[in-house]
């Protein structure tokens, strides 16, 4: 809200200089009664809107500044501090629906420490940024349940306590609203469970104390919030000498306009319900494995609700979960009562981290983002209020550009910066707009997903190219840096491009939303914005880039993880899909073929992700077995102990059910465009796939596709089958998408040395190679996804 009178009062007075206090009619019919200084209302004064807005208060020099009061015709009502016609300072809010706002405020957003009660009597008590829940604060439901913790652009995110009104209780992190890496959930009947989560679901290796036992915690304490800490139980503080109390420590982040206002509001367990972890909570010196022990001991009572011993040991349950399915249990004593071990050890067993190296001050691309993000946030800007219009065709081609120089101290058109100056160029910025458009993204969205204040994420592995690539922090889009010629070639085919993904919502090519140069000190560097596939609500186990071909195509097996993009002679699976499903995306690859036909585009590839749902490796699985398998022998050595060590797998098949558009769950990226997939099981109607714990998804093609999974190597390098011992057929939701367009055939190092071997003519070899090469990709498809 912007409050001024610039535009009707400033021009309508017309009082004798040195008049202090009047009455005034406006041309518009506006009214005003108050102070003036010369001709402009400054001092008190009421002013009353045609349609009813009422402000009494200070004014300056025109402007409405300092304190007052607005009220509004809808019944809601401001009073507070005002700068510049935009609540600013603090104040109070009292809306229309009945929630009341109180703290501070900037250019009338809530900014700063305040607290906010809603119209459905949840309490809202911390800080803001920009409008949403930012930094730490605690949030009480109306329900009973509360949190105390970290916030990031309106989602629980950081380190924070939530305590259910049924008396449940998680101390550890959080991710965009869910339990998100290592914390512990303390169950109202006394039990514990310390392990890893994975948005929202256990995920990886844990501990299981059942009701009764001994553990190294400490009772929870009520007063969670002390200032601006917080009283942490979770595993960090067992083994810090400093005590269980963590600082919290607020990080700037992104806007989201995504508010979680009503997360949580159910009783729910979180254990129930479905993240990317960087650890793994294991018992290491204070637990022995109930095999490898010769001495005996009695349990009271077999029921875990009673759990006791004779002495100093307590049973606990190692337990691995798998997208919150548990897969393996074993059973462990552990002693809290020898003096050599008086400490609770912890090892960390890490996993995979997050794709990506942030980029921080003094980081080698630190200035090389500052400057793209300055470039951008000013281009998109100056793009989005144009009114939305149909692309023409002097709106492609490099001349369809905006150019501007941004030296560091700033000028009439830009702002000051802490970077060498530098020339921004943005190509077709109406066309790219268009694109963003078309797939419903948010241009504030955009920049500050890309321009926000945590910065981008370096990936470390450059491709063959050379190109460097950068992950914007919520992972919705990913940057590359061109050559030369890629960027020709995108420019090149930019309008037939538009027409193709414009024709067809479900195309499987890449999405491009934003095409730059930067030159700084004589160098230049190009970008394109492109779409993150792989920015999923299920986790990606594995991840492949296919082209149809055994030249070269290998990654090596050391030091493998989940963002290792392996390569087709590592693939040894095929995929089993619905037959209209494989229909449309045969159809659909066809199409997306021949267009690149059409623009003389090879060398591109399938990127190809696959979520296991149980188990997520082999290799892990069969591990799982074998401990188990030479638990249970040595079990049998020792009769007094008693064994629970088990598998637990989930059912076969993954469950479809109805379409139903408010009840999916969606992350916001470039897919949101494709259409709904139908399903014959459901009588050809859509479908979204439901996953225990984790919610509905909506099925689209290369989005949320469950298949069936057959463990067979392709080629005969494929991986050595007596390495594993796999489930013949189990489930899979698979995400997938053509990526790599920008090599045309008469721009690769082989095409010169290729037509003097075959002493053809260029022309002719550049016509035919694109074929034959779609022909290729899509034979080896074909037996990817056989019918």
């Amino acid at each position: 809200m912007n409050i001024s009178l610039e535009s009707t009062a400033g021009a309508s007075m017309s009082y004798e200089h040195g008049e202090s206090h009047a009455e005034k009619v406006l041309p518009n019919r506006d009214v005003y009664v108050g102070d003036f200084d010369g001709l402009l209302p400054h001092g008190m004064g009421r002013y009353t809107w045609l349609n009813g807005t009422i402000y009494d208060g200070q004014w300056e020099k025109n402007k409405i500044t300092g304190r007052g009061k607005i009220l509004w015709p809808s019944g809601a009502a401001y009073e507070g501090e005002i700068s510049g016609g935009f609540l600013h300072g603090s104040g109070s809010l009292f809306a229309v629906d009945g929630s009341i706002y109180k703290g501070s405020w900037m250019m009338s957003r809530q900014h700063g420490k305040g607290i906010k009660t809603y119209s459905n009597l949840d309490e809202y008590d911390g800080f803001w940024r920009e409008g949403l829940q930012e930094g730490f604060g605690t949030y009480k439901w109306s329900n009973g349940n509360t949190y105390s913790g970290n916030w990031k652009a309106g989602k629980m995110s950081g380190k924070g306590v939530m305590k259910w009104a049924n008396g449940d209780l998680f101390d550890g992190d959080w991710l965009d609203g869910l339990e998100n890496g290592s914390g512990y959930y303390k169950y109202a009947d006394g039990s514990l469970y310390v392990g890893i989560w994975s948005r929202g679901l256990k995920d990886g290796h844990g501990t299981f104390f059942p009701t009764g036992s001994m553990t190294p915690y400490q009772p929870y304490s009520e007063s969670i919030v002390c200032g601006n800490k917080v009283q942490s139980l979770g595993p960090a503080s067992f083994f810090s000498n400093e005590g269980p109390v963590s600082k919290m420590v607020s990080k700037r982040s992104k806007v989201n306009r995504w508010s979680m206002i009503g997360c949580l509001r159910n009783t729910k367990r979180i254990s129930h319900r479905a993240s990317s972890l960087d650890g793994i909570w294991n018992v290491n010196d204070t637990c022995v494995s109930s095999s490898s022990e010769n001495t005996s001991h009695t349990l009271c009572s077999t029921d875990e609700s009673q759990l006791e011993l004779l002495d100093d040991r307590i049973l606990v349950y190692d337990r691995e979960y798998m997208q919150g399915v548990l897969i393996t249990e074993r059973m462990r004593y552990c002693d809290f009562g020898r003096p050599q071990r008086a400490k609770w050890h912890c090892k960390m067993s890490k996993q995979p981290k997050r794709p990506g190296e942030t980029i921080y001050g003094g980081h080698r691309s630190y200035y090389l983002m500052l400057n793209l993000q300055l470039g951008i946030r000013y281009t998109v800007g100056k793009i989005t209020p144009v009114p939305m219009r149909e692309v023409r065709s002097s709106d492609f081609g490099p001349r369809a550009r905006i150019r501007m120089y941004f030296p560091s101290r700033g000028s009439q058109f830009t702002p000051p910066h802490n970077s060498v100056g530098f020339f921004w160029k943005d190509y077709c910025p109406m066309v790219f707009r268009n694109l963003r458009e078309m797939f419903k993204i948010d241009a504030a969205d955009y920049m500050m997903s890309v321009c926000g204040g945590d910065g981008l994420k370096e990936l470390s592995s450059p491709g063959k190219s050379g190109s460097i690539f950068y992950l914007s922090q919520d992972e919705r889009f990913l940057i590359k840096t061109l050559r030369k010629y890629e960027l020709k070639i995108l420019l090149k085919m930019l309008p037939n491009y538009y027409g193709h993904v414009g024709a067809y919502d479900n195309t499987l090519i890449t999405k491009f939303f934003g095409l730059h140069r930067l030159t700084i000190k004589g160098r230049k560097v190009r970008f394109v914005v492109m779409g993150n596939m792989f920015r999923t609500e299920l986790r990606i186990h594995r991840r492949y880039d296919l082209k149809g071909s055994s030249h070269g195509r290998s990654t090596s097996k050391h030091n493998n993880n989940e963002n290792t993009t392996l390569k087709d002679l590592d693939l040894s699976y095929v995929f089993n899909l619905e037959k209209s499903w494989r229909e449309s995306l045969f159809r659909q690859i066809s199409l997306d073929c021949k267009f690149l036909e059409s623009q003389s585009i090879i060398d591109y590839s399938m990127l190809l992700g696959l979520h296991f749902r149980a188990p997520e490796h082999l290799k892990a699985y069969s591990k799982s077995q074998n401990l188990l398998e030479h638990s249970a022998n040595s079990a049998d050595d020792n009769s007094d102990i008693q064994l629970r060590d088990e598998v637990k797998t989930p059912l076969k098949g993954l469950r479809l059910v109805a379409h139903e558009p408010s009840s999916v769950s969606s992350l916001p990226g470039s897919h949101i465009r494709g259409s709904t997939l139908r399903a014959s099981a459901a009588d050809n109607k859509e479908v979204d796939l439901l996953l225990p714990g984790t919610g509905r998804l909506r099925v689209q093609l290369g989005v949320n596709m469950p298949a069936e999974a057959n463990w067979k190597p392709l080629h005969n390098k494929g991986l050595d089958a007596a390495e594993f011992n796999p489930v013949e057929v189990y489930d899979v939701v698979l995400y997938f998408g053509i990526i790599d367009i920008l090599q045309e055939y008469n721009m690769t190092k082989k095409f010169e040395h290729c037509c003097k071997s075959l002493k053809h003519d260029p022309l002719s070899i550049s016509a035919v190679a694109p074929k034959m090469y779609s022909r290729r990709f899509v034979e080896f498809l074909e037996k990817v996804f056989p019918d």
